[in-house]
């Protein structure tokens, strides 16, 4: 009986694993609202493992495009109200509810107290926007644009010994360092503390919800001059590797306005409108961007520090918008970077191990001062997930496919040529196939070190469309082939000092694991993945200054040994950055 009973638990925990590691698969994604539930939800019986992958599969059956679609028609049954730090949930709830079914509400902070409310209808929306009056001010007007944005106040405030339950916020940003150190160290594996960052920093559904519907307000101003415009979020916000507290990239899409001109020309005539004309699209887009920027400055609700950066390489209006507590970037005609994402959003969905190496890569790169988000020689985020999908090409069997292999995999809807340079990958992740390599993370992550603490940066460029080396075709420190626009280098700003920090710490950091990649007896012990997070001796100069460093092997040993010394002390040896 002892041994049947000890088998029926090892079977119960791998049950358990396996459900975990199926629920990571499907985690928290921008993309879906059932993946997220699928998140916040245990297995409860025998059938739960195969709900949670008829989950993922058919979330897997949705196309990047369908699932924008989706997230941008609900922003647009959406409102923010701005409420009361002593806002009673049912009442706000049953009042709103008197302009129409609401499907779905939360609430979260950020200069104040925010509710987001989804209605079931568009037309809710005008009905509280018609019982909805102007703030009357002594000394200052109001500006009357009328937004999704409202301010509720309560006619009869409760007393300060009210017993009334305070609503649930939840979280717009990542947790301390600190904390994450030692939830890190609580772990089973190296491979659970990489999963474990990935649940901790990731966006939530919630935030996801809030992002799209920033973008749709932009959209509601954007539209008084386009009606037929379209304000997409890209980057990190749908590319399925943002961190909580990301900034917020926007693409102005005005293609839909003229592919309007272009299905109207029926019958014996030619009509069209009657435009202005400017010497190229650069200056077309300066000029819409100037407008728009202008009338986000004087009349966007919430929407301050504007700035209008016309002159970049890619002309941008940059905000914060108040309500939702982003950092906000407005480009148009960036349609290479809306793909871009879409590529990112593929290949971190064909496997929760590329997700979780790159956030971790990342995690460790920004506490080590590796990246930084200061302009400069520094590595970015964009040039190290790049280094990642290099990586995950190369192993054997290769985990993930290289872009010319998505390309074989496109059919006819999936071709694009943008601007010259193709974009074409097939966009249903259904006909890909599965990778057979069973690698487990913690495998992955030291041989990501060793790999790139060796890699012949002085010869060869990274390449992810072809997922092999080729000779540089210039002399840049670190050159990483833009994906789509194949004569651009993504990592030309790097200069030879931080490209050899890099190498250093990675090779330290492959050692490093190598002697702290088991969970010690002691609870106090950094190991693993949180051996890596602290901030190592050698990285105490600032940024930009050369000082002369001592032997790698020493400044490993003197780690090792704090290492050892705040087991002992219980106390943590270095100071860590976010």
């Amino acid at each position: 009986m002892g041994r049947v009973h000890l088998w029926l638990q090892c079977r119960g925990l791998c049950f358990l694993r396996r459900a975990e590691a199926r629920l990571r698969v499907a985690g928290n994604r921008f993309s879906s609202t059932e993946a997220a539930a699928a998140t916040r939800s245990e297995p409860q019986g025998p059938g739960s493992e195969e709900a949670a992958a008829g989950t993922e599969i058919s979330t897997r059956k949705k196309t990047f495009s369908k699932i924008l679609a989706e997230r941008r028609e609900q922003a647009q049954r959406t409102v923010l109200i701005n409420c009361p730090s002593k806002i009673n949930e049912k009442k706000l709830l049953k009042y709103l509810s008197s302009h129409g079914n609401i499907k779905n509400h939360f609430f979260y902070e950020s200069y104040g107290m925010y509710a987001v409310v989804e209605f079931s209808e568009t037309d809710s929306i005008a009905s509280l926007q018609d019982a909805t009056g102007s703030v009357q001010l002594v000394d200052e007007c109001p500006v009357p644009f009328k937004s999704r944005i409202f301010t509720i106040t309560l006619k009869n405030p409760p007393s300060q010994a009210s017993n009334q339950t305070p609503v649930y916020r939840h979280k717009q940003a990542t947790i301390q360092v600190g904390e994450l150190l030692t939830n890190l160290c609580n772990a089973d594996s190296v491979s659970d503390q990489l999963y474990m960052l990935v649940e901790k920093y990731q966006l939530t559904e919630e935030n996801t919800k809030l992002r799209f519907f920033t973008c749709s307000l932009i959209q509601d101003i954007a539209s008084a001059y386009f009606p037929d415009c379209i304000v997409k979020p890209f980057g990190s916000s749908v590319n399925s590797f943002g961190k909580l507290g990301c900034d917020l990239d926007m693409f102005l899409d005005l293609d839909a306005i003229r592919k309007n001109a272009t299905q109207r020309k029926t019958g014996p005539f030619n009509i069209d409108y009657l435009m202005k004309r400017v010497p190229s699209e650069r200056i077309a887009t300066q000029r819409t961007l100037y407008v728009i920027g202008e009338f986000i400055d004087n009349f966007g609700p919430g929407c301050v520090g504007v700035q209008k950066i016309l002159n970049a390489r890619c002309p941008l209006v940059r905000f914060s918008h108040q309500p939702s507590g982003f950092q906000c970037d407005l480009t148009a005609n960036n349609r290479i970077a809306l793909k871009s994402s879409e590529l990112l959003y593929i290949y971190g969905s064909l496997d929760p191990r590329v997700r979780a190496l790159v956030f971790s890569v990342r995690c460790w790169a920004r506490v080590q001062a590796i990246t930084s988000s200061i302009p400069g020689p520094w590595i970015t985020n964009f040039s190290l997930t790049m280094m990642v999908l290099f990586f995950l090409q190369r192993r054997k069997p290769p985990i993930i496919p290289t872009l010319d292999q998505l390309k074989e995999l496109a059919d006819a809807e999936d071709k694009h040529v943008i601007e010259g340079h193709d974009c074409t990958f097939v966009s249903d992740l259904n006909k890909i196939k599965p990778t057979e390599n069973t690698e487990t993370l913690d495998v992955l992550l030291s041989d990501f070190f060793e790999y790139f603490g060796n890699f012949h940066f002085n010869k060869y460029s990274l390449n992810i469309r072809k997922g092999k080396e080729q000779n540089k075709p210039e002399a840049s420190a670190l050159h990483i082939q833009n994906p789509f626009e194949q004569n651009l280098n993504i990592s030309k700003n790097v200069n030879a000092t931080q490209l050899e920090r890099f190498v250093s710490l990675a090779r330290e950091s492959a050692w490093l694991l190598q002697q702290t990649g088991k969970s010690p007896s002691s609870s106090n012990q950094r190991w693993g993945l949180a051996a890596l997070l602290l901030t190592s001796a050698g990285n105490n100069a600032s940024k930009g200054t050369r000082r002369k460093r001592g032997p790698a092997s020493e400044r490993i040993k003197g780690l090792l040994e704090s290492l050892k010394l705040s087991a002992e002390n219980g106390k943590r040896p270095f100071g860590t950055r976010a």
